[in-house]
């Protein structure tokens, strides 16, 4: 199964828990349950951000292992999973370790 069909199916389960996608075509849902499901299932942490206007952030996950994941996140708490791949190296930017 790839990761982005795991992806999407986190996103499924956490709309299917009460969260109701902002998009009914797009992979949204509330940024707690997407940020959660991404350390559960894939070790991701945040390893940095940016504005794409001022009502949403980019944000981009990655594990030790490589998995990376960007977010799309509004105001109102809403997430959408606007890519995910595999491989992540970057000198400058790391997968930020709990309790480091």
């Amino acid at each position: 199964m790839t990761r982005f069909l795991l992806a999407t199916m986190l996103v499924a389960a956490a709309a299917a828990s009460g969260a109701a996608p902002a998009n009914a075509g797009a992979q949204c849902a509330a940024r707690a349950d997407i940020i959660k499901a991404l350390g559960d299932k894939f070790h991701e942490s945040e390893a940095g951000r940016g504005l794409i206007n001022p009502n949403v952030v980019l944000e981009i996950f990655v594990s030790d292992q490589g998995s990376w994941t960007v977010l799309a996140s509004d105001t109102k708490g809403q997430s959408c999973v606007l890519s995910v791949g595999e491989g992540w190296d970057s000198p400058t930017i790391a997968a930020a370790m709990p309790g480091a």
